[in-house]
């Protein structure tokens, strides 16, 4: 989702700015997925300040040692023998955050390194919760993205101002889809929540066809595939009969009409996509006005470009003459 020139421009495009202004703009990631990383930036940023505390980062790396970087194969171990590796995580996130105030000066570096002993504590959690199946491990995943969107807001002070950008599964609000009755939340309810006095506004996407970058099922190696014309009355099937121009709708006209608030199919495409389900499967029963502010349709979307396979040969991405 990241590897790829789109992000590369953009992250280029960010450098340019932030040399050429005062308040720097911040690129952060809020997903629990990266657990053996986190722990290894933490062990490296505790051999630079603190070598002695170090050593309960290291701990907690070889409790994990023995499944080879394997989270599945931890999970279901845990769920085989009662053993697992949550006090040593909790032992090293209490260890970052007795450490990190004392370095002052280094407030980017600390604040990074609570913030992987949060995923190395949320993941551990996360994994084990996800064998057992149901609504917990995908609850606790959206809530540890909003407790990092709180920790970022809080880290960068009462001006800041944050974009999100995450799947539609995760910003559309939960609650205006079939995934209340499953007992599930998001990001975009639990932010609307929290924070509806602060102007929260959530953007939707969706299209017609086109392509993509995603896996046939997670873990697969990635593949560019065609995307197929939008199911008939889905909400992408009418916004393309109304015209095949891209389109910004601002939903809070669209509350006034009676016609937007049917509940229709809405396309969700993943890391992980079959084309061949687009009859039976691949979409979200929606009410667009209440799941989204705006929403943006493009009528036909490309493909990302990812780093490793060179692009097209005379067609960069549309995305390169940002700076790079």
């Amino acid at each position: 989702m990241w590897a790829n020139w789109e992000v590369a421009a953009l992250a280029e495009w960010l450098r340019q700015y932030n040399q050429a202004h005062n308040q720097k703009v911040g690129f952060y990631g809020l997903d629990v997925y990266s657990l053996w990383e986190s722990m290894r930036a933490i062990i490296d940023y505790l051999e630079q300040t603190d070598p002695d505390a170090a050593s309960v980062a290291r701990q907690a790396y070889m409790c994990f040692e023995p499944y080879g970087e394997d989270v599945q194969a931890y999970a279901w171990s845990t769920s085989l023998v009662p053993q697992t590796c949550e006090d040593e995580v909790i032992d090293l996130l209490m260890e970052i955050q007795r450490k990190a105030p004392q370095f002052p000066e280094e407030a980017e570096e600390a604040f990074n390194a609570v913030q992987n002993a949060m995923v190395t504590v949320n993941a551990e959690r996360y994994y084990r919760t996800m064998v057992r199946g149901g609504s917990d491990s995908w609850n606790l995943r959206d809530h540890h993205m909003v407790a990092t969107l709180e920790q970022l807001m809080k880290h960068h002070g009462d001006r800041a101002k944050a974009i999100v950008w995450a799947h539609n599964t995760h910003i559309g609000d939960a609650r205006a889809t079939d995934m209340a009755a499953a007992g599930m939340v998001n990001v975009g309810q639990l932010v609307r929540e929290q924070q509806i006095d602060h102007g929260v506004v959530l953007v939707g996407f969706g299209s017609h066809h086109g392509s993509v970058i995603a896996g046939q099922e997670w873990g697969a190696p990635m593949e560019k595939m065609r995307v197929s014309e939008a199911r008939e009355n889905s909400w992408e099937d009418l916004l393309s009969r109304a015209g095949s121009m891209n389109k910004l709708l601002i939903l809070e006209d669209a509350r006034r009409l009676d016609e937007f608030f049917e509940s229709r199919g809405h396309r969700a495409i993943g890391v992980v996509y079959h084309p061949g389900r687009e009859r039976y499967g691949n979409y979200v029963p929606t009410i667009l006005p209440y799941r989204y502010d705006a929403f943006l349709y493009i009528h036909e979307t490309q493909a990302l470009h990812p780093l490793h396979v060179p692009a097209d040969p005379g067609r960069p991405p549309e995305t390169y003459p940002w700076g790079i």
